[in-house]
């Protein structure tokens, strides 16, 4: 089964980049979209075969993410539960007979890391929330989370120490996500590559020159590591300032 992700900087602007060229050559069994942008009723999207499940922000033109799939899911769910609410429309989960499908789109620190404090609250919510998925069954994990775990995850990293996304506590939350059962899929197959990363910066020539970060993610719990086939960072799809990112495992769902 192929997963994809992306973080889209906007779905509309993004359709009239490209995007379903894309989504049609790949032919996923599930994409994943962060940072749509957009609140229902805005865009009419027609994708055969595929089940659309969105969460919409309250606020408008902001945040937003987005599963379409080929495989009807037991369940969905919107956000990481009631103790933090999800009023970004940051997260989506579907859940399938084996596993559960999780897109995020993580709280920037932003520049001036006024949000950090927030940023880290939501990321003990969300390992939270993965971790108690992952004691009912598997979990495949996907998304903009902001935060480049690794120096090899950023092409300037000693000129970026302390800034948003590549701060200590960041970096360190990473970690106990990591620590807490799951997989870097890219890195599990890639574990020295210093030449891949899935955003950069609209600044002239920044993306040409490939000075980006690693920031989108696909992750998955160690009980899948045996169906892992391979991970990819499509870094050659423009259409937005990320690339979309992806990986393969041998999987089925019992319901279509």
């Amino acid at each position: 089964m192929k997963f994809v992700s992306w973080n889209v900087n906007g779905i509309r602007a993004c359709v009239k980049k490209g995007f379903l060229d894309f989504f049609n050559e790949i032919d996923a069994d599930f994409f994943c979209l962060q940072e749509t942008k957009l609140q229902e009723g805005q865009i009419e999207l027609h994708l055969a075969g595929y089940e659309q499940y969105w969460n919409y922000a309250e606020r408008k033109g902001y945040s937003g993410t987005a599963i379409f799939t080929k495989h009807t899911p037991l369940a969905i769910t919107y956000g990481i539960g009631e103790e933090f609410p999800d009023d970004e429309g940051r997260v989506v989960t579907l859940e399938y007979e084996r596993f559960f499908l999780v897109t995020m789109y993580t709280p920037n620190a932003k520049r001036d890391l006024s949000r950090l404090t927030y940023r880290l609250q939501w990321e003990k919510a969300a390992t939270a929330y993965l971790t108690q998925l992952k004691e009912q069954k598997s979990v495949i994990f996907c998304g903009d989370l902001n935060v480049a775990h690794q120096p090899i995850d950023v092409r300037n990293d000693r000129s970026n120490i302390g800034n948003a996304g590549f701060t200590d506590e960041e970096r360190g939350a990473f970690n106990r996500l990591l620590d807490a059962g799951f997989i870097d899929t890219y890195r599990y197959f890639y574990p020295d590559d210093a030449d891949s990363f899935t955003w950069w910066s609209y600044m002239a020539k920044v993306r040409e020159r490939n000075i980006g970060w690693r920031i989108d993610y696909f992750l998955v719990d160690q009980q899948l590591r045996p169906a892992l086939v391979d991970a990819h960072i499509h870094s050659s799809i423009f259409g937005s300032d990320h690339c979309p990112v992806s990986v393969d495992l041998q999987l089925t769902t019992t319901n279509k």
